[in-house]
């Protein structure tokens, strides 16, 4: 199957000289249309350096992506953001405290150029719908009106609304309670079935890469140290930060 994003050797330096952190060394890896492919590791393991590589938030030092075999540094940032969108980790941060959710939609849709205005409704409607929300309740509101489940709907409803082939999603479960976690997952998993889009699920969580992706990368200080299919991974793991990392999670260890 032909990749819809190619990750060659990629790499991340900040600073200079003696005071140099290498965030993110080497990591190559491909991500095929509609898979999941989540990307583990603790605080500092370069997981999230690498989201912002591949987002373009960040440029690489070294390295090279291809989007359907395309240098993704010679596509311009608003046609490329149209095909990768991002989920962050705090929804709320994320807003601008200012707008109402409709107004963060239709900014979101300038990605697109000029569209009518019964293109716009339709598009801000079917998105909010097909998060579980109601546009006529929510389209009004403001941030600090809405809960924490209901803003992550809304970024997720902002990302699919644009009709990405790629979504990031950076530790979307970390600011929400546990409650809430497993109906983000389980969105995440409706945004791939009715849409078809890959996702790059970024999680320190072991255990909801068990239960969303299909592949699993390890990250440990800024590299891949292991990766396969997730029953692979999670059931014949080799790389001892693997081990440890699967003996956080109660019903995984032993």
């Amino acid at each position: 199957m032909k990749s819809l994003l190619q990750v060659r050797a990629l790499s991340r330096t900040f600073g200079s000289g003696k005071r140099a952190l290498q965030a993110v060394k080497g990591v190559s890896f491909d991500l095929a249309p509609g898979e999941i492919v989540a990307v583990v590791g603790e605080s500092g393991s370069g997981k999230s350096t690498l989201a912002r590589l591949i987002l373009r938030l960040l440029s690489p030092t070294e390295g090279q992506m291809l989007l359907e075999g395309q240098d993704v540094q010679r596509i311009p940032l608003r046609t490329y953001w149209r095909s990768v969108q991002a989920v962050f980790q705090d929804p709320y941060a994320a807003f601008n405290q200012f707008y109402s959710v409709q107004r963060l939609l239709q900014k979101a849709l300038t990605l697109f150029g000029p569209l009518p205005t019964q293109e716009r409704k339709a598009r801000m409607h079917l998105a909010l719908q097909s998060v579980g929300l109601e546009p006529e309740r929510i389209l009004g509101k403001y941030p600090h009106q809405l809960s924490g489940g209901q803003r992550q709907r809304v970024m997720v409803a902002r990302a699919i609304m644009l009709r990405p082939r790629l979504l990031v999603a950076d530790e979307p479960t970390s600011a929400l309670d546990a409650s809430l976690r497993a109906t983000v997952l389980n969105l995440l998993k409706d945004v791939r079935q009715k849409h078809g889009m890959s996702i790059i699920f970024i999680t320190h969580d072991i255990g909801q890469a068990y239960y969303l992706s299909d592949r699993i990368l390890v990250m440990y200080r800024g590299e891949v140290v292991e990766e396969g299919p997730v029953e692979q991974v999670v059931e014949q793991s080799q790389h001892p930060y693997t081990k440890r990392l699967l003996s956080d999670v109660p019903r995984f260890h032993g």
